[in-house]
């Protein structure tokens, strides 16, 4: 399976996706602190670096 740098982008922005719900969910549900608004902005970091390799596909 050969990989090119699209298909690397792509998965790699499913992963942070993924990973940016995750550290929201845990945000939102586990923790009921400060920690959990720690956890919240981390993944909605996590979904606008996804937007930026979102936003590169085409072009690297």
């Amino acid at each position: 399976m050969s990989m090119n740098k699209n298909t690397v982008l792509g998965y790699a922005t499913l992963i942070m996706i993924i990973v940016g719900l995750v550290l929201i969910a845990l945000g939102a549900f586990r923790y009921d602190d400060v920690a959990g608004w720690g956890f919240a902005s981390v993944g909605i970091g996590f979904f606008a670096n996804a937007w930026v390799f979102n936003a590169l596909k085409g072009r690297v």
